[in-house]
């Protein structure tokens, strides 16, 4: 073997594992929020947790990336612990698929099927096509380019890998290497030692792959090394275990024990046979499809052995990481999450959607104190606030961050979305708390409205909760027709707004309220109409960001005031609508006090 082969494989290893980064993170762009939304709908069942953790490896490329998320989601309370150990076990089968694709550069045989399916064969189209797809301005068809690019990439250093160590088979010194590797204990060590370093199961499973084309790894010393690796695969996720909950390193250290005894169960089983019955196989070369086949029985046995007793593997974790005395708190945003983008843009849109909930309840809660005052509920409704604002504070940096990453047309809308939104959320939470007060007052002073006050101030009421319930739930659903009905909804809270104003001068000056009272009365009409404001706001956020576009004057001028757009139209027929539905008693329209 000359320097020039080790240039080869030098050059081939980094083309490898390049490759294998670009088209694991090309796949994760294109999976987007589907893969939080895939591992959320878990259950207690562990088996199912198996399987989707088996597909979301299978589709990401990576059981590291999954565990990661794993143990991201365990730290943000979105998963429990029990719901993680089957998806971790899910991963470590799914991880297989990549050595089986990979398997294929060990082909042999002049038909035309297989010389269709050798890599050298279908990389270089597969580069072709992914670069045309690259070129064009569809984000998807640019990511799928990518995916392309990637994985013929992967497989050229696979290729080169192959070809710059085929000269080995001739070197002695290599040949007693794997011999000693026919020690389990070393082969282990050798095997984890690797994959803890590059951090990848997958790309130290293709590396031992392109060494079997050598010819000299037999059966008996590529075993341990699979083994080994895939106990080293466990580094990633607890290396990004390091400052989490102890549920969250409990998560990762489910991971390793799966692995560990995973792995003795295995050896000493095999070796045990092997001893009685003397399998021929162990000293004959192993081929790429070969490990293939070592590495998926491995995982599939473990997990059909040790899934029954997911319990127990959850117990040992909790034994290994007892619970302290003092109560743990999630993480309301985990920057783990960060390294697979797509899984984070979801994570802060859930958030964002608590952080709307909250807003609509305290603004609900603060009404019902003007009518009922409760020290409980308002102080229900100051705490409200506080976690209103402690979720902007986290989401605003997390966005910021998040913002920065590369990310797919869909996710970097979302991203843009959630940054114009969280303030007017934040701000409808203040005006829970201004309602709150203005609702003390009128405890405190003992403040009683006329009846006609209070009828047309429950019309507006209602109004207020309607518009209230159709933004969040817009927001929650990103349901862009759901949330066009809110300005018509807005216009019409304006015109109530104005009417009871009106009502009222009438009756200061009549003699039938004072002052006073009309102080107390226009807070509450300000901070409603404000409330509403901010409603419009979210909902023409998510509609101008859908448009690529962020001309809020420009979009509210053409919809209220122009007339040949079928928006323009939709809005003035729900606008009618609307004024139809909350009319003030004895039918007196608020059109009235807006001429």
């Amino acid at each position: 073997m000359t320097i020039f082969n080790v240039f080869s494989l030098l050059g081939g290893l980094a083309l490898f594992l390049f490759g294998m980064d670009i088209m694991g993170k090309a796949l994760e762009k294109q999976a987007g929020g589907q893969l939080q939304k895939i591992l959320s709908k878990l259950t207690d069942n562990p088996l199912k947790g198996f399987f989707l953790g088996l597909c979301v490896t299978a589709v990401i490329q990576s059981s590291s990336a999954t565990t990661v998320m794993v143990v991201g989601f365990v730290n943000s309370g979105i998963m429990e612990l029990h719901q993680a150990i089957g998806v971790i076990m899910g991963s470590n089968v799914g991880t297989t698929v990549t050595s089986w694709i990979l398997s294929l550069s060990g082909l042999q045989g002049d038909s035309l099927l297989i010389n269709l399916l050798k890599p050298t064969s279908f990389s270089p189209l597969l580069a072709f096509i992914g670069i045309l797809l690259y070129m064009c301005k569809s984000e998807k068809k640019k990511g799928v380019g990518t995916i392309l690019i990637g994985f013929a990439v992967l497989m050229t250093g696979m290729t080169a890998m192959s070809n710059a160590v085929l000269p080995l088979q001739n070197e002695a010194w290599f040949t007693s290497l794997f011999t000693r590797f026919s020690n389990p204990l070393l082969g282990v060590l050798v095997g984890a030692l690797v994959t803890g370093i590059i951090q990848s199961s997958s790309a130290s499973v293709g590396i031992l792959q392109a060494l079997s084309a050598t010819g000299v790894i037999t059966y008996g010393s590529a075993i341990p090394i699979i083994m080994g690796q895939n106990i080293g695969t466990c580094v990633t996720a607890l290396i990004s275990s390091v400052g989490a909950n102890k549920n969250a390193r409990r998560a990762a250290m489910v991971h390793l024990y799966f692995n560990i005894i995973g792995v003795s169960i295995f050896l000493v089983g095999f070796y045990g046979l092997n001893t009685v019955c003397h399998f021929a196989f162990v000293n004959t070369t192993i081929e790429a499809w070969g490990i293939a086949v070592v590495h998926s029985v491995f995982n599939i046995v473990a997990t059909l052995v040790l899934l029954p007793f997911a319990s127990l593997l959850e117990k040992l974790a909790i034994l290994t990481i007892p619970d302290s005395p003092e109560k743990e708190s999630f993480a309301l945003l985990d920057d783990r999450l960060l390294n697979t983008p797509a899984v984070a843009v979801e994570r802060a849109r859930s958030a964002t959607a608590e952080m709307a909930e909250l807003a609509r309840v305290g603004v609900m809660q603060a009404m019902s104190l003007t009518h009922e005052w409760n020290d409980t509920l308002a102080q229900k409704v100051r705490d409200e606030e506080t976690q209103v604002d402690r979720y902007e504070d986290a989401l605003g940096t997390y966005l910021v961050k998040l913002s920065s990453r590369e990310l797919n047309h869909t996710d970097s809308q979302s991203v843009n979305t959630l940054l114009h939104t969280i303030s007017d959320f934040e701000r409808i939470s203040d005006h829970s708390v201004n309602l709150l007060e203005s609702a003390e007052e009128m405890h405190t002073k003992d403040i009683q409205f006329s009846q006609d006050a209070r009828d047309e101030l429950q019309v507006l009421e209602d109004a207020v909760q309607d518009i209230l319930n159709r933004t969040t739930d817009a927001f929650h659903k990103g349901d862009l027709h759901l949330a066009s009905k809110v300005e018509p909804l807005e216009a019409v809270v304006n015109e109530l707004v104005r009417a009871i104003k009106a009502h009222h001068i009438a009756r200061l000056q009549a003699g039938n309220c004072s002052i006073e009272y009309g102080f107390v009365l226009d807070d509450l009409l300000t901070n409603y109409e404000r409330v509403c404001d901010h409603c419009s706001n979210v909902a023409v956020a998510q509609i101008e960001v859908a448009q690529d576009s962020f001309d809020t004057h420009a979009y509210l001028n053409e919809l209220r005031h122009g007339s040949d757009t079928k928006e323009s139209e939709e809005f003035h027929r729900r606008l009618d609508r609307y004024r139809e539905r909350y009319l003030f008693p004895e039918n007196q329209s608020a059109e009235d006090f807006d001429k």
